[in-house]
């Protein structure tokens, strides 16, 4: 089956159990050296494995220590196996690739690996993995996996996961990352640059890397985060993750970067005086939903992004600002007046990103509030993220989820919401 936003990426006539990646990178020509071992389980019988690579040279591709015959073009690198591989027996592919990383081209320009002033970040939302490793590029198809890096000694290298080791020899420094908790393609991440790391109190683990000369705003406009994630944790349910970062660069960026277990903040977010702290709350909300509850296809984002519009407001009202009800009465007048022809479960590729997927996400959840009331929301929540913790949710799911908590059938109140363009009235 192809989804219908991004037909050319993804696969599923298999899926990926586990990346093994390891990589090196030299920053000051921009080249990298890779060797990926992906844990392939086919869901049919496979005659030819497809993977989407960028543009990278391939210099062989290996099964069982065994070469295989390949060709790479147009984003797609399509293998033969020389025998049929059976369903549900999982197989270890290796491809040793190089190159320059290059983002992938997209309607909102290049995604995926790019060069920073002084480093380089990765931001693949949602279709930007290729740039720098071969994958099974559909958000639905979650795995496990093990980063290694090995970048030059003065640089900090970030990836998703548990630092395991960190080992320096003459050809730069190696750090090694293991992600335990099943992970889309498109929130795997790499971030490189000249940090200094500190650590915050607080629930659970937070890591800050970013330039020294950052420390003091840093410090300050990420000073209330572990009381947001303690705000979060009672409204949403258990962090998902074993521990949360944040990287500050040292470039401007035009929206902070979501990844797994980690969020990337442009130099332009952090100004000593908390004025995006609402970012904050947006990218630590998308821990639960995004991260650790991931769409099985890209026409549910709102199941992302109007849930983590919605945290923003939550945080405001957890922390002395206006309520919840103030911002959405006051997004529901700017929404009124934009144009009637999106439908939050169905924006279109090209407007996943729209504004109004966001706040009419935001304005759903609230209606919804309003409707059930807060001691039925809220644990309705928890047991949403309880339920589908580190799995891949749709919005027929949510929906038979939320029934189970209403004293009334709300197939109308839903169906208006989600499915129809007109924006309804607040309940």
């Amino acid at each position: 089956m192809l989804h219908p936003y991004f037909p050319d990426h993804g696969d599923e006539s298999y899926r990926v159990g586990h990346y093994d990646l390891t990589l090196d990178y030299r920053l000051a020509s921009n080249r990298l050296d890779g060797i990926a071992r992906l844990t392939v389980i086919p869901v049919e019988p496979l005659d030819r494995l497809t993977l989407d690579l960028g543009v990278f040279r391939v210099a062989q591709v290996l099964l069982g220590g065994e070469r295989l015959p390949h060709t790479h073009r147009d984003g797609k690198l399509r293998i033969t196996p020389g025998r049929s591989l059976p369903p549900g027996e999982p197989v270890t592919v290796e491809v040793r690739y190089s190159g320059t990383p290059r983002p992938v081209r997209s309607h909102w320009g290049g995604l995926g690996w790019e060069e920073l002033t002084d480093g380089a970040l990765v931001a693949s939302q949602p279709t930007g993995a290729p740039s720098w490793f071969p994958c099974n590029d559909r958000p639905g198809d979650k795995a496990t996996y093990r980063i290694s890096v090995t970048a030059g000694a003065p640089y900090q290298v970030v990836a998703n996961g548990r630092l395991v080791s960190r080992r320096r020899a003459a050809s730069g420094t190696t750090w090694v990352y293991e992600q335990d908790e099943p992970m889309a393609t498109y929130l795997a991440s790499i971030q490189i640059g000249r940090y200094q790391r500190v650590e915050l109190p607080g629930p659970v683990p937070q890591h800050l890397a970013f330039p020294a000369r950052l420390a003091a705003r840093v410090r300050h406009d990420f000073g209330r985060q572990a009381q947001m994630l303690a705000a979060f944790t009672e409204r949403f349910g258990p962090y998902p993750f074993g521990a949360y970062t944040v990287v500050v660069v040292d470039d401007e960026l035009e929206i902070p970067i979501e990844a797994q277990g980690v969020s990337v903040f442009g130099v332009n977010h952090v100004d000593g005086r908390r004025r995006h702290e609402r970012l904050v709350a947006h990218e630590l909300a998308h821990q639960w939903y995004g991260n650790s509850l991931t769409l099985a296809d890209w026409r549910d984002i709102w199941l992302h992004e109007g849930f983590a519009a919605y945290a923003e407001w939550l945080w405001s009202e957890d922390s002395g600002g206006d309520h919840a009800d103030e911002h959405a009465r006051r997004w529901h007048r700017r929404l009124s007046d934009l144009p009637q022809d999106l439908v939050l479960t169905d924006p279109g590729p090209d407007r996943i990103f729209d504004d109004r997927v966001y706040k009419r996400g935001a304005l759903t959840l609230h209606a919804l509030r309003r409707t059930l009331g807060d001691a039925v929301f809220f644990p309705m929540l928890r047991d949403w993220t309880t339920a589908h913790r580190h799995g891949v949710v749709t919005t027929a799911g949510f929906a038979g989820h939320v029934q189970r908590y209403a004293s009334r059938p709300l197939d109308t109140f839903l169906w208006t919401w989600l499915q129809g363009s007109r924006l309804p009235l607040l309940p």
